[in-house]
């Protein structure tokens, strides 16, 4: 059974709350223009006075979207970065990005706000610099992951004993290939100039270089088992040998 979706209808504040909106701490946000509804059949998030149809679908393995999800969609719509949003329901932020949107009582003629400014058009090609990089970091990761299929199948004894040795050999050249590619995009990302107001594009930079760190430590785990199946390899050739 396909996982249900969820359209979503959001307003764009690049402002905070005043209390002529009449929102005070978690008290009640008034039926007017300013508070979009969220539906399950139909809506659309707000971006100033421009109107967005969204539809928000649950991340795969989920029956149903949670807040990260809503998230994700609508700040593909309206520029503004999810780590800076402020999706508000009924007074009350939506902080929780892992509950989901039905156990916060969102549902059909609800109404939610977004308060949160976009990108500059600066920050924005550089975010999109990014991302194409972070996209090239999982197509590697891939790589990495196939590899250490390869290698468990050798360790488990699925190759034959007289074509391990070549097999090992060539997982060991695709490892350091592996590792130069990575090493290649953290040198790109070194080269990006962030000003320290591009806190979003600042932020996704740390993150993506903590990622590829932790691809290169794993990188050195597969490099180390491949280089010990190897002697365990000759090891045994030689004692077959004597």
């Amino acid at each position: 059974m396909a996982a249900a979706g969820l359209s979503v209808t959001v307003t764009h504040s690049e402002r905070g709350l005043r209390k002529s909106d009449g929102v005070s701490g978690f008290g009640h946000v008034p039926s007017r223009s300013v508070c979009p509804c969220v539906r399950l059949a139909s809506g659309s998030v707000g971006s100033g006075n421009e109107k967005h149809d969204l539809q928000v679908i649950p991340q795969e393995g989920c029956s149903e979207p949670i807040v990260q999800d809503l998230a994700q969609v609508v700040e593909e719509a309206t520029g503004v970065p999810l780590p800076f949003q402020k999706l508000i329901f009924k007074g009350k932020s939506l902080k929780e990005m892992e509950t989901p949107l039905s156990a916060l009582g969102i549902q059909n003629g609800c109404r939610v706000m977004l308060i949160g400014k976009k990108n500059s058009p600066e920050e924005e090609a550089e975010l999109k610099k990014l991302k194409d990089l972070e996209k090239s970091v999982e197509k590697i990761a891939d790589q990495l992951e196939e590899l250490r299929k390869e290698l468990t199948g050798i360790q488990q004894g699925f190759l034959a004993k007289d074509l391990q040795a070549e097999a090992l050999c060539k997982l060991n050249r695709r490892v350091k290939a592996i590792i130069e590619q990575f090493m290649k995009i953290l040198e790109e990302i070194d080269t990006l100039v962030l000003p320290e107001n591009f806190k979003d594009s600042r932020m996704k930079r740390k993150g993506l270089v903590k990622k590829i760190q932790a691809f290169l430590a794993a990188c050195d785990t597969v490099e180390q088992s491949i280089c010990q199946e190897t002697e365990r390899l000759q090891s045994t050739n030689l004692a077959l040998a004597d």
